[in-house]
C-alpha cells in the first residue's frame, strides 16, 4: 500500500501555509509506518505528477475557504473532491486539479483522495498562522490520523497540543 499525505500552501501568507505546517507537525503527533510518505508540496503543481502517480490513497492538507468560522475543520472526500476543484476554495487548486486530471487521464489516479483542512482567518503576508487556525491545528492533526486509520494504517497517536 502506498499513501501520500500532501501538505500544500504558501508559508509566506499566514494561514495559507496551513498544509505545510500540518505536515511538519504530523510526525511529532504520531509514529507513521514507512508506507506513508509525507510530502511538502508548497505551491507545486505538475512537477508532483510522478510522486502522486498510482497511489492507493492521497490525503491533501490545505487551507480551505468554505465560508465557515475561522479554524473550522473541513473534510472532503468522494464526490466532494471534484466539486472542491470547481469552486476554487484554495489557491493551489489549479496546479493540483491539473495533476489529478492528468493522472485520471493516464489511468494512474489515486484510488482514494481526501482533502483535509481548516477555514483560514488570514491570507495576509506573514509567517505565523492566525490564532484561530493555530487553535484548530490539534483537531486537524487528529483528522489526519483518523483518515489514516480509516485506510487501515496504524498511526500511534501522541498527545496533540496547540502551540
Amino acid at each position: 500500500m502506498r499513501i501520500v499525505v500532501l501538505g500544500v500552501g504558501n508559508i509566506l501568507l499566514s494561514d495559507e501555509g496551513l498544509g505545510v505546517r500540518a505536515i511538519e507537525r504530523l510526525p511529532l503527533a504520531c509514529a507513521l509506518p514507512p508506507t506513508v510518505e509525507l510530502i511538502d508540496g508548497g505551491t507545486s503543481g505538475m512537477e508532483m505528477l510522478e510522486e502522486l502517480e498510482g497511489l492507493d490513497a492521497l490525503i491533501i492538507v490545505d487551507a480551505v475557504r468554505a465560508g465557515r468560522a475561522a479554524g473550522t475543520p473541513i473534510r472532503l472526500a468522494g464526490d466532494a473532491v471534484p466539486v472542491f476543484f470547481k469552486t476554487r476554495l484554495s489557491p493551489h487548486q489549479v496546479g493540483l486539479c491539473d495533476v489529478l486530471a492528468t493522472l485520471e487521464l493516464l489511468g494512474r489516479a489515486p484510488k482514494h483522495t481526501a482533502i483535509l483542512g481548516l477555514q483560514p482567518q488570514s491570507l495576509a503576508l506573514g509567517m505565523e498562522l492566525s490564532r484561530e487556525v493555530e487553535a484548530g491545528m490539534p483537531e486537524l492533526l487528529r483528522m489526519m490520523i483518523n483518515e489514516l486509520l480509516m485506510l487501515g494504517i496504524g498511526a500511534s497517536p501522541a498527545t496533540i497540543k496547540a502551540r
